[in-house]
């Protein structure tokens, strides 16, 4: 093939919401040269060889806003629980899944809801040892945050009686003071996921990111935002770039930064953060992977009623932030000095408040910044003073449709219990307020797919469970809008703005060729649709395991 082609006879949706589709684009290497007319691009590229799409709908390569890679790809090999109805269910798959692997050293699985529990009821060891108690069983929950267990991996983890609970999280335990085998929120990441990572062995954690990396491709995604980032991850990622010199595709990392209760602690781990960034800079370049920034987990999840809220949950709770603002502040402030982007996680109207007060403070200390381009993800419950002030501020939401998947949402609001339930995931008063927002799916707390993550932008509807009635259509987005935050929005999230989320001359050469064109069709024809085609930086990418 030459090293310049011209596409032409398409719907090319270059990547701003108020353009009108072109029909045609040129691509020389790595790069697009020209996008327009058939006229204007062959102008650009006399005597180019040409591909006819037949009226093929193109857009910039999808760039997935808020993504946890290794997980995703170790998720993709789990017991799949999303769809189990019951504790019966789960009990079901996983003495199955033990059935079939007899040797295997323990059982995990992925993505359990908070449903399936009778009122009052939450989960115990004592619900898996029923089926599985020989080997430690994992089970992260739907939302990443809380992970169920049996009484082996308690024992594995080296959780006793007499183990503390972290700052931001809890050991839940009965009333004799024995952990019943649930663990929330930084209990979570440092036992059950710190075990996790002792049982994988570096081709195991190869394996997870090329699942992962292939996984995205197939449905269209060809750049990521990579929300916990760590040492295993980075010792990943550099073994992909020392072997090929790149990656399938771009992405951008924020570091995971962990609520010590010590600010010298807190304030020594953003020093090694920016010393690591730079070092990765100076060895890789930033063309592949750049360590971006850092990441707050600022609150937990509202199923678990552990996002902080302004008013309490239906059963009374009020719980408080992980990050309390005497840490938050300064942290925020020295990352913001040494150049390191925000992602602030914050589900609850009161994390969310917290959020803007960092972004506050770190320009009231080190002046307005361009380049700062802070962010807060999810925002599911959010107040409307909070979205006038990020206009304000300048900050972009990272919100992700698949969170407001009407099947996963009874718990959501039976928790919420008020008029709130039915305010969440106000899409439509962030566009109303001018707030620019970057679309995602922080998979594997939901799926991956980026066309099903469209469908509910567009309809409010439920992929999971298509009976089920949409969840305050009002927010909806129209199909320009969708698209734009999920490439220029998402592009611009994370810096990379001048070089990808368009078809535009200058551009590097990210794009896919879809099977259903949502501009003019049915929502419903992207229902488990993948790319026909997804190209990166010009070459065709190849798919599947």
């Amino acid at each position: 093939m030459s090293a310049t082609t011209i596409y032409r006879n398409a719907v090319v949706f270059t990547g701003p919401a108020d353009r009108e589709p072109v029909d045609s684009f040129a691509v020389a290497g790595d790069r697009i040269i020209a996008a327009g007319s058939i006229e204007a691009v062959r102008e650009a590229a006399p005597d180019a060889p040409e591909i006819n799409l037949a009226g093929a709908f193109v857009t910039p390569g999808i760039i997935e806003g808020h993504a946890h890679m290794l997980m995703l790809g170790e998720a993709l090999g789990k017991v799949q629980l999303r769809d189990a109805d019951s504790v019966a269910e789960v009990q079901r798959r996983l003495a199955a899944a033990r059935a079939a692997n007899p040797d295997a050293a323990m059982l995990t699985g992925v993505s359990w809801r908070f449903d399936i529990f009778g009122e009052g009821e939450r989960p115990t060891a004592a619900m898996l040892d029923a089926v599985v108690a020989d080997v430690p069983v994992v089970l992260d929950a739907n939302d990443l945050h809380s992970v169920w267990v049996n009484t082996a991996a308690l024992a594995a983890m080296g959780i006793t009686r007499d183990t503390p609970d972290p700052v931001g999280g809890e050991i839940v335990r009965d009333a004799d003071g024995n952990a019943t085998g649930f663990l929330l929120e930084t209990a979570a990441v440092k036992y059950a996921w710190g075990y996790l990572e002792t049982m994988a062995t570096d081709e195991d954690r190869d394996g997870f990111l090329a699942n992962a990396f292939s996984a995205y491709l197939e449905t269209g995604v060809t750049g990521a935002t990579e929300m916990s980032f760590g040492h295993a991850d980075l010792a990943t990622y550099r073994r992909v770039l020392d072997r090929d010199g790149r990656l399938p595709f771009p992405v951008n990392a924020h570091w995971l930064l962990t609520a010590s209760g010590d600010l010298n602690t807190d304030l020594a781990e953003i020093a090694e953060v920016a010393r690591i960034r730079d070092e990765i800079a100076a060895q890789y370049g930033d063309t592949w992977l750049r360590i971006a920034g850092v990441k707050f987990i600022l609150d937990g999840v509202i199923d678990a009623c552990t996002a902080a809220m302004r008013g309490p949950y239906a059963n009374g709770a009020m719980p408080g932030p992980i990050w309390e603002r005497e840490f938050a502040l300064p942290v925020a402030v020295a990352a913001d000095a040494a150049g390191l982007q925000f992602a602030l996680h914050a589900i609850g109207d009161e994390a969310s408040t917290i959020a803007l007060d960092m972004v506050a403070e770190a320009e009231r200390v080190n002046g307005p910044r361009p380049e700062r381009r802070a962010r807060v993800e999810h925002l599911e419950s959010v107040a409307d003073d909070t979205i006038a002030r990020m206009a304000e501020l300048g900050v972009t939401a990272s919100m992700q449709p698949v969170h407001c998947d009407p099947a996963v949402l009874d718990n959501w609001q039976a928790v919420l219990g008020d008029e709130r339930a039915l305010t969440g995931f106000p899409w439509h008063k962030f566009r109303e307020a001018g707030v620019r927002l970057a679309l995602g799916t922080d998979a594997p707390t939901a799926p991956h797919e980026a066309a099903d993550n469209l469908f509910i932008a567009l309809t409010a509807q439920s992929v999971l469970e298509r009976d089920r009635a949409p969840y305050q259509p009002q927010r909806v987005f129209t199909p320009p809008q969708a698209l734009e935050a999920f490439t220029v929005g998402t592009a611009y999230a994370t810096g990379r703005d001048h070089e990808l989320g368009r078809i535009a001359a200058g551009y590097r050469a990210n794009f896919v060729v879809w099977a259903a064109n949502p501009l003019v069709e049915a929502p419903e024809l992207l229902l488990g649709a993948s790319a026909v085609l997804t190209v990166v930086d010009g070459q065709v990418a190849p798919t599947g395991a």
